[in-house]
């Protein structure tokens, strides 16, 4: 089957067709989903190469479950549940480990989106970092509830999907990651950053610009490693 006919197919039908053994079918759905799943990771984690890392675990994991997906919820919740779940299982490994949160400035750097980190005026850009700074600190499932909905853009019964957990849970997490974050960011607020205030989810478009590739290997077009550096267009 080839690369055109296979982008008419729904998500659902390409990952029967994978299960079903099309050896091109899961390499469009990477490419499909690819961008906005990186810009989960990125915000949850606070790091490049842990991002593109959990990324592409949770595409090894979505191609190796393929065949359990039951159509319950639409193929693009349970590859962000997936996703959501490999990143928050790195943060529970960092913290074993006992290894600080992420607040090295050139690292948060590559948070910002392309047009603001190119174009913006440097005192933004500095606002931006410190409220990602200030992100970075928060638990590791306030952190993923504030990124779904505050960053991302995703109403609170979609984020409920993804984490699989209660939409009560969901706006419980937001409420106290917000009361946490806001002390830390409340000298930003005059400056006018994109500082979360629990407007359910509404205050962003899904799917924020994803930070252009830097040195990373160009991936493959057909398999689940075709994620790692993330940030291609799919």
């Amino acid at each position: 089957m080839n690369d055109e006919t296979l982008g008419d197919r729904s998500d659902q039908d390409l990952l029967a067709l994978h299960v079903a053994g099309d050896p091109e079918a899961f390499g469009e759905l990477v490419r499909r989903h690819r961008d906005r799943l990186w810009a989960v990771a990125l915000r949850t984690l606070g790091d490049r190469e842990e991002a593109a890392d959990a990324v592409q675990d949770a595409f090894v994991s979505a191609f190796r479950a393929a065949a359990g997906f039951r159509g319950q919820s639409a193929v693009t919740t349970w590859l962000h549940r997936i996703t959501v779940n490999a990143c928050l299982d790195r943060v529970r490994k960092a913290a074993s480990r006992k290894t600080s949160p992420v607040d090295d400035t050139e690292r948060l750097e590559q948070l910002l989106e392309p047009h603001e980190s190119a174009e913006a005026p440097a005192e933004r850009g500095d606002l931006h970092r410190e409220l990602l700074a200030a992100l970075a600190r928060l638990p590791a499932e306030q952190r993923a509830a504030l990124v779904l909905v505050d960053m991302q853009g995703y109403p609170v019964a979609e984020a409920a999907r993804i984490l699989d957990v209660p939409t009560g849970t969901v706006k419980s997490r937001c409420a106290r990651g917000r009361a946490r974050l806001l002390p830390m960011v409340s000298h930003l607020r005059a400056e006018g950053p994109d500082i979360p205030e629990g407007n359910g989810g509404r205050n962003r478009t899904a799917g924020a610009s994803v930070p252009p590739e830097s040195g990373a290997k160009k991936p493959g077009p057909n398999g689940p490693a075709a994620v790692k550096g993330g940030g291609g267009r799919a």
